[in-house]
């Protein structure tokens, strides 16, 4: 190839406009199925305590999951509750 058509090329830019979609829509299902297997399990063993310790859980991880901006927003709601500015 010669240098003025390598000049003329230009690199492509990766896009990551859907890749957050892209890894809800395909780890979504996943998560919600190995949380109602375990779960199942707890209830099954009829151990409630860890039940509940594990629902509380993955909720927690969930909205971190599923709302990103989230922490974010704790965080900066923490730092100015301390007087951190």
């Amino acid at each position: 190839m010669s240098a003025q058509l390598l000049i003329a090329v230009h690199p492509l830019a990766l896009s990551t406009t859907g890749l957050v979609s892209y890894l809800q829509g395909l780890f979504g299902p996943l998560f919600l199925g190995i949380v109602g297997i375990v779960a199942i399990f707890f209830l099954f063993t009829r151990e409630i305590i860890r039940f509940v310790q594990f629902i509380v859980l993955a909720i927690a991880i969930a909205v971190i999951f599923y709302t990103p901006s989230i922490v974010q927003t704790i965080a900066s709601g923490i730092a100015n509750a301390l007087g951190v500015h």
